[in-house]
């Protein structure tokens, strides 16, 4: 049986259910009337744009949590600043920081990776994987696009880059990779165009002005009258979510300040660990369990 969710209280601890799964949808705070907004990322990518200080961060950090307790999902980290996704860096399989080399090796990992899962998927005559699949889901967060695509290395490794993630925005959904990727601007210069269009989920965090707003929702929502510009500044983490052929909404994103954000990592490491360790039990005894997706929520 997997670990369960516990509640620390003086008298020990108390189970509080099952672990999260990726299948779950995602808590990324609430909408303008309050109520909790919670959307599904298995076979979706997301997109996180704004001008600093608008709940980018915060966004990322809310699906990596959730994410981190999912015990049927890996989480691969990419960020050039190292400390907006650093917390989780135990929960990771794979963290990478301000270096273009590595980044570009682990995308091809990743890649071929998916390659031979499209090849069981061909054998087994089906479309898409399935919580009851042994293999798991990946989560792929990247933190400041701009960083690996348009800024650090060679002119070749930035375009390196841009094209293997495009093919794994573009391919990975089907067998289990969810591209999460978050950027100040994501003009083409940063992301191109052919890429940012992959992109099913879309947050627009405050812009500074209606053309920075449209590049992350998409053209033509600022002349009917959605646009990120009329978000107040004093309002941190207020911004429009849009999905693949849908309309915006104004969402308020969830805020994980660092101390919760290391407590939910450790916990979440803690719970990784022990999972592994009854999975390595099970493989020894000739009896790997498989993962089990939780029930839908009330």
């Amino acid at each position: 049986m997997a670990p369960v969710l516990v509640a620390h209280t003086a008298s020990g601890t108390v189970p509080v259910g099952p672990t999260l799964s990726i299948f779950d949808p995602v808590h990324i705070g609430i909408d303008e009337f309050g109520q909790p907004k919670r959307v599904p990322l298995i076979y979706r990518n997301m997109l996180i744009g704004g001008e600093p200080g608008s709940g980018k961060s915060g966004l990322l950090n809310a699906v990596v949590a959730h994410a981190a307790l999912s015990l049927d999902c890996r989480l691969c980290l990419l960020d050039g600043k190292r400390v907006e996704l650093g917390q989780w860096r135990k929960c990771a399989d794979a963290f990478v920081g301000p270096d273009i080399a590595a980044a570009l090796a682990l995308l091809k990992r990743l890649q071929q990776m998916m390659d031979k899962r499209y090849d069981y998927l061909e054998d087994c005559d089906r479309r898409k994987i399935t919580p009851q699949d042994v293999f798991t889901a990946y989560l792929v967060a990247i933190d400041e696009i701009a960083y690996f695509s348009a800024t650090v290395g060679s002119k070749q490794q930035r375009e390196e880059f841009s094209v293997l993630l495009r093919d794994l925005v573009a391919r990975g959904r089907a067998v289990g990779l969810i591209v999460v990727a978050a950027t100040q601007r994501p003009s083409s210069d940063i992301i191109p165009t052919s890429l940012r269009d992959l992109f099913a989920w879309r947050f627009a965090g405050r812009c500074t002005n209606d053309s920075s707003s449209d590049i992350v929702l998409g053209h033509g929502w600022a002349n009917k009258g959605w646009s990120a510009n009329i978000v107040s500044p004093n309002n941190p983490g207020a911004g429009l979510l849009i999905a693949e052929n849908g309309a915006p909404e104004l969402v308020k994103v969830a805020y994980l300040d660092d101390h919760t954000c290391a407590a939910i990592a450790a916990y979440a490491a803690e719970l990784r660990a022990a999972y592994a360790a009854e999975l390595r039990a099970a493989v020894a005894a000739g009896d790997r369990p498989a993962l089990r997706s939780v029930p839908d929520a009330a």
